[in-house]
């Protein structure tokens, strides 16, 4: 990436070095136990491959080009950096070209930068003891963390956080090990077997970045002006449309809050289809899967505190719960009416893919696609 002044708009390795540095540690387990569960975690994964191919009936030609990667939650921090710098790249150039055209933007890039680093390594460092495992779909290669033969996605298993949770929920490590699999594995088979999936979510995505409004003053007076609705700043009596919605999404001009319509109602499926797939599949494989079910949801409502509740809310995560249910409601009705064949007529096309509307409403996207296959 070109930088101004030698100078980045993200200091990236400050932001590893600050997440590392506030990253909680995980649980007390020892070198022989941490051990057991990484060679646990990868034969699930394994074993998982053909649970969710048989279920799901989605052929899936290189799955095996794609790295299962066992991490704790520094190695967590890294990997999404990398992804971070690959996804953000073309939005970043374009702003260090319209900063180094301002009086002292050389300046501004070098604090600017560690400003930047700091902030997303405090967020990242939130997130590491939370996500238990994730289907990295623009990783590039780094050294510490190869990447896939298909274009850069590998399966990341974080290790301290799975039994950290299991340990929480007090289910039986073996059954929810797998459980976890189970749904990571039915993302990696949903990029593995839809050849278009991946360029079409990359291709959504740059279409969100290329209309930031990258006039620091705008974007300034728009973080003001969410910041005021998030305090309660407003008049006593003014409704105000914007105070249901995230800082993340406050900060977006409309062609961006429609894209990301159509990005929220992708992810509904994709975070759907593999709570549907982990739950169908579960009977057969998962003895406990029922238990394990129920405290999950439980702990995913209840959250673990006020704190953890507001900083959901600022970042848009409570959305992220909400894609869950959701896409699993519309999955289950869609496979109660057509069967799982007809379920897969999602995978055609970009265009087969549901809208926002639609996911809530199964039925409307059954009559949409099969009677326009039928006719």
């Amino acid at each position: 990436m070109t930088s101004i002044g030698g100078a980045e708009l993200v200091d990236w390795n400050l932001a590893v070095a600050t997440a590392t540095r506030l990253v909680r540690p995980g649980p007390d387990v020892s070198r022989d136990e941490a051990r057991a569960v990484v060679a646990e975690l990868r034969r699930h994964a394994k074993a998982s491959e053909e649970h969710v191919r048989g279920f799901t009936r989605m052929a899936t030609e290189d799955v095996h080009d794609t790295p299962v990667l066992v991490v704790d939650r520094p190695g967590w921090v890294r990997a999404n950096v990398a992804g971070f710098r690959e996804i953000l790249k073309p939005l970043l150039e374009k702003m260090q070209e319209r900063r180094g055209n301002t009086p002292g933007g050389a300046v501004l890039g070098a604090v600017g930068g560690k400003v930047t680093g700091v902030e997303l390594g405090m967020l990242l460092s939130f997130l590491s003891s939370r996500v238990l495992g994730q289907y990295e779909t623009f990783a590039p290669a780094t050294r510490e963390l190869p990447a896939g033969e298909n274009g850069g996605g590998r399966l990341l298993l974080v290790a301290p956080n799975i039994v950290h949770v299991e340990r929480e929920l007090d289910v039986q490590p073996h059954d929810f090990r797998l459980w976890v699999c189970l749904h990571e594995e039915t993302h990696r088979t949903q990029f593995t077997a839809v050849p278009w999936l991946r360029d079409h979510l990359e291709g959504e995505i740059q279409s969100f970045l290329g209309e930031t409004e990258v006039d620091p003053m705008t974007v300034l007076e728009r973080i003001r002006e969410a910041a005021q609705t998030l305090a309660g700043g407003r008049p006593d009596g003014e409704e105000d449309e914007d105070g249901g919605r995230s800082l993340v999404e406050i900060v977006q001009t409309p062609a961006q809050r429609e894209i990301l319509g159509r990005l929220t109602a992708v992810m509904s499926l994709l975070e759907g289809h593999a709570d549907f797939v982990m739950d169908g599949v579960g009977p057969a494989v998962v003895p406990s899967v029922a238990e394990i079910r129920e405290k999950f949801q439980q702990r995913r409502a209840k959250g673990a505190s006020r704190l953890d509740m507001a900083l959901r809310k600022l970042l848009g995560l409570d959305a992220k719960l909400r894609q869950y249910r959701d896409g699993e409601r519309f999955v289950s009705a869609v496979v109660d009416q057509v069967g799982m064949d007809g379920f897969n007529r999602v995978w055609t096309s970009p265009n087969t893919l549901p809208t926002k509307a639609e996911i809530a409403k199964p039925a409307d996207w059954v009559a949409r696609v099969h009677r326009k296959a039928e006719s």
